[in-house]
């Protein structure tokens, strides 16, 4: 039964608490990419059949198998894929940016080139459920970005097949390369390279507690886009929506693992029964019940407030993954959200709508990192380098000047290098 509470300050702490709870496997996958980083392929073939009972002979995904998934999965799933691709494309499309050049007085111009990484890993889960929607979020920003390389990893089923779904959706985002292999292993191919899985600069994609330590560990040798934790959502919503509209939206999430955290904040005791009442309906009709069940149980709330205005600054506290302000009138209150992830807006635009078709990412920042980190976009996949230029005449005007400046450091290499240029001028 979810948990009906009103000591807001407490229950803020609480919800942290709940997703920070992840185990610790950081011995575990030390041991792992170590292994992969010294034997390779070997390492890689060995770890695959421990964990996902696969045999492989080969780790690349061949043409033939992507052409084979295309064959086993609907036309009408691959149209739906198509149209949600295009809405995901032309959302990260109005992401892009250019580089941009100053030019100031006596010969100063400088400036900033935007280029895409070269190399880029996407981890797409597999495990307890196959996510097409994470190959399509993860690889159309990169490829809008311009990026040479895009480079996928996923876990075999135990006959070392790859689930067709996967394989249609990132032939329809446009990824070719894709290698058979998941979990902490995963992502120390893709941060060290082996005879077959190329080094990339860059992992992104979400995994479970594995896979979120390994990216942890291989952090500064690439880069990563986040660490994902357990999924979240958190539904403001008043007493005119209908209480199983809303029980249907926190179950949602509540599905996805057994440590995601699903939270409702109204001004309605009575709202807040009927849809407590509603979810003990619901759950018994899902798929996934019992991660339903272990969700809402442990870590699912429902917070009353005085007000939706007190509501709207709780869940800036918490900061949550996904936020549905379901209301008439939902736009106010998006001007007062500080920290979120994703906003979903009125009564009619469910999480799901962004999961999968909207356009926006769902790669989303959890566990409160909201207050200072971003949606997935084009950006995580570009650097931007700067540049500057000098004509002679504009150093000399300021050299002494940086000079200066140079010495107040101690730095003299420094402070010498903007003025021996002149020195025999001043010296004549």
């Amino acid at each position: 039964m979810i948990k009906i509470m009103q000591d807001v300050p407490q229950q803020r702490e609480k919800i942290f608490s709940a997703v920070m709870k992840t185990p610790d496997v950081s011995a575990t996958v030390s041991e792992i990419l170590a292994k992969v980083r010294k034997e390779g392929d070997e390492a890689l073939i060995a770890l695959t059949e421990r964990f996902d009972k696969a045999k492989l002979s080969s780790l690349r995904v061949s043409e033939a198998e992507i052409e084979e998934a295309m064959g086993r999965v609907s036309v009408e799933f691959v149209e739906i894929l198509q149209k949600a691709a295009e809405n995901i494309r032309e959302y990260h499309l109005s992401q892009r940016r250019e580089g941009f050049e100053i030019r100031r007085e006596n010969g100063v111009i400088v400036g900033q080139k935007v280029l895409p990484i070269e190399r880029v890993g996407i981890y797409v889960p597999g495990g307890t459920a196959a996510y097409p929607s994470t190959v399509l979020m993860d690889s159309i920003p990169a490829v809008v970005a311009g990026c040479p390389r895009v480079v996928m990893t996923t876990p075999p089923n135990a006959e070392g097949k790859v689930n067709p779904v996967i394989l249609a959706a990132a032939k329809v985002a446009g990824v070719k390369e894709i290698y058979k292999v998941g979990g902490a292993q995963a992502v120390a191919a893709l941060a060290y390279g082996t005879e077959s899985v190329p080094k990339v600069d860059k992992i992104v994609g979400p995994g479970n507690a594995f896979v979120a330590e390994a990216k942890r560990q291989v952090f500064g040798m690439v880069s990563i886009d986040m660490i994902a934790g357990p999924s979240e959502i958190l539904v403001l919503a008043d007493d005119s929506n209908r209480p199983m509209d809303v029980a249907a939206d926190l179950l949602s999430q509540a599905e996805h693992d057994r440590m995601a955290s699903a939270v409702l904040i109204t001004d309605s005791e009575d709202f807040a029964k009927a849809v407590a009442n509603e979810l003990e309906k619901q759950i018994p009709l899902l798929a996934r019940k019992e991660i339903a069940r272990a969700s809402i149980d442990n870590n699912g709330k429902i917070i009353v407030v005085k007000s939706l205005e007190e509501g709207i600054e709780v869940a800036n506290g918490i900061a949550p993954e996904h936020l549905e302000i379901c209301v008439d009138d939902p736009f106010p209150y998006l001007e007062k959200v500080r920290n979120a992830g994703s906003v979903f807006l009125g009564k009619y635009c469910p999480e799901a709508i962004g999961d999968y078709y909207a356009g926006t990412n769902h790669t989303l920042p959890t566990s409160g990192t909201a207050r200072f980190s971003s949606a997935l976009s084009v950006d995580d996949f570009i650097k931007k380098t700067q540049y500057v230029y000098y004509e002679k005449d504009a150093l000399k005007s300021v050299a002494r000047e940086v000079e200066y400046f140079a010495m107040q450091e101690g730095l003299t290499a420094h402070a010498r290098s903007a003025v021996v240029r002149f020195e025999e001028e001043d010296n004549e």
